[in-house]
């Protein structure tokens, strides 16, 4: 028997791009068969649409609403909710798991953190740093920017990634041993980009979020719960946007050809 989890979810609350309620969603993964949920909003230095004005406690308990209207609704129907978020740099996003609304108000120094400076605070209160949709492409970006050092597993499965942005993810954590994770990246209560609805199943139920945090460092309990050729290795494999690969340091370096760092 394996459990069930949704990784990366938005909500209207918080994220300037979500189109559902925290607790629309419960229902729907809870008849899905899912055992829990963890709400993933942008925070204030991404697609955020807490206002900026506010004071930082006011700005935090604001981007909270989502998730613990979700977690009241789940605690009623038996869906576990837990609590993370979405935070962005430059073109790159990164999704935080395993630390709290306390540690947010104690930390209001984050968005001035660099790559480096972001990975080692949240390593050393015990969270986990997960590059998300790594190889995406959109029209708003004009890179790519990997950051295999700068965080502990790779989204190597994102809903509203095409699928050879997916593989290229993959590609490259399978290669490099980096732990990988999936998610429905979803905004919208039964709605991705691929019609999908992906996430993660673990052996055991999850008993808080340090588990999900202990399970994705260690890379094993648990498998990915995505279409079963979704990352299936094609040949010739490339991206369109140019790609720069940052190293322990976090300097870049240009990639001329993708397949040349696989």
């Amino acid at each position: 028997m394996s459990y069930l989890y949704e990784t990366h979810l938005h909500t209207v609350q918080a994220s300037a791009c979500g189109k559902s309620r925290g607790a629309d969603y419960i229902p729907f993964y809870k008849k899905k068969g899912y055992t829990g949920i963890i709400v993933t909003d942008h925070f204030f230095n991404g697609n955020t649409c807490v206002p900026s004005h506010l004071s930082w406690e006011e700005r935090v308990e604001l981007f909270c609403k989502g998730y613990e209207e979700a977690k009241a609704e789940g605690d009623k129907l038996g869906l576990q909710v837990f609590f993370a978020w979405e935070c962005r740099f430059e073109g790159d996003e990164f999704l935080v798991y395993g630390l709290d609304k306390e540690w947010l108000l104690a930390h209001p120094d984050i968005l001035e953190w660099d790559h480096i400076t972001h990975y080692k605070k949240i390593k050393e209160a015990g969270g986990l740093v997960v590059q998300a949709h790594p190889f995406r492409e959109r029209d708003y970006l004009d890179r790519v920017d990997l950051h295999p050092f700068q965080c502990d597993a790779w989204e190597v499965a994102n809903a509203g990634n095409p699928a050879y942005q997916d593989r290229l993810a993959y590609r490259y954590a399978r290669a490099h041993s980096i732990p990988m994770t999936a998610g429905s990246d979803i905004h919208l209560v039964g709605n991705t980009s691929s019609g999908e609805i992906y996430g993660i199943a673990f052996d055991k139920p999850l008993t808080s979020i340090k588990d999900y945090v202990s399970y994705i460092k260690t890379g094993t309990g648990y498998h990915l719960q995505v279409p079963d050729d979704l990352l299936t290795l094609k040949p010739d494999m490339s991206n369109q946007l140019p790609v720069y690969l940052f190293d322990q340091s976090n300097r870049e370096h240009f990639i001329t050809d993708v397949n040349t760092i696989m």
